[in-house]
């Protein structure tokens, strides 16, 4: 079941419209997944040689100023963090290994769903209106964004397990489908250094595009190459620092819907998502074919 959204706009600033049209698409697959919501914003990159990170926390009363006086000590942080109870987004100066060896061994506690220049990653169990409310969705700007609404079907619902999944620097990647040899895949992966929180099939399609990339592949290549050891049925949206692609599987049984104007590119699970965005009247409406490679890319 499950629905994806995703926007692009192909301007190159963040645009304070990105929050409040996402909120409505994500609004508008509540009925395809009432379990959890989640979503990945873009926006406008930190102080150079800064990253932010996204932080999880099991308790939403969870004391976020202690941790941050802790990372201060530990890395240079060019600015504030932003608390959202069981979420946090912290700017500082650090490789993300460093990061994530610091805490694994002060915070065990904490997850890291979110990790670059440019991405936040935010999501929890309940319905999208609930959730992007929790969240302040419909106050956030950025340049792009993936959504997703989750009908649980091989996973546990818990926010660790809902989507969207970031495995790799700006990378983020959003499913509906299953795939039949993700656990062999992820077996795999972990003999190439990619980490994994959750038993979600979707999260490893996440790390098998970061593995591909950190080969040397582009995010184009690395979904044709997702073609060929992926066994199931999908329909992908990913995101990127300044990119955002969408691919089926050979099959195509999972329905997806694309839209283009000369101001964005929206791919949503059903038009009743797009058809909320201004301009989608006149918009280019397409139907994505299967096993092909549909990206956009910002320079």
């Amino acid at each position: 079941m499950c629905g994806i959204v995703g926007l692009f706009f192909k301007r190159g600033t963040a645009t304070p419209d990105l929050g409040p049209l996402l909120a409505g698409m994500l609004s508008q697959m509540a009925e395809r997944g009432p379990d959890s919501t989640g979503f990945a914003l873009y926006g406008d990159a930190g102080p150079e040689g800064a990253f932010k990170a996204t932080l999880h926390a099991p308790d939403k009363e969870y004391d976020w100023a202690v941790l941050e006086a802790e990372l201060g000590a530990a890395f240079p942080l060019p600015g504030l963090a932003r608390h959202y109870g069981s979420h946090a987004v912290f700017t500082l100066c650090a490789e993300a290994e460093r990061l994530f060896a610091w805490l694994a061994r002060h915070h065990p506690e904490l997850d890291t769903f979110g990790f670059g220049e440019r991405i936040e990653v935010f999501k929890d169990v309940g319905l999208p209106d609930a959730v992007a409310q929790r969240f302040d969705l419909g106050h956030r700007c950025g340049t792009h964004a993936l959504g997703h609404t989750r009908m649980a079907t091989e996973s546990a619902v818990t926010t660790e397990h809902s989507h969207p999944f970031s495995t790799g620097v700006d990378l983020c990647l959003v499913h509906n489908g299953s795939l039949s040899n993700h656990n062999q895949l992820r077996r795999s992966l972990r003999r190439e250094g990619i980490r994994f929180m959750t038993d979600n099939d979707t999260e490893v399609a996440a790390g098998y595009l970061t593995w591909r990339l950190r080969q040397g592949m582009n995010l184009t290549q690395a979904l044709k190459a997702a073609l060929v050891d992926f066994d199931g049925f999908y329909a992908l949206a990913v995101g990127t620092r300044d990119g955002f692609a969408i691919l089926r599987d050979p099959i195509a049984c999972k329905p997806a819907v694309l839209a283009e104007t000369d101001d964005w590119v929206a791919m949503a699970t059903e038009y009743r998502a797009i058809a909320t965005l201004p301009g989608a009247a006149t918009a280019e409406i397409l139907e994505p074919q299967p096993a092909t490679v549909y990206s956009w890319q910002r320079q």
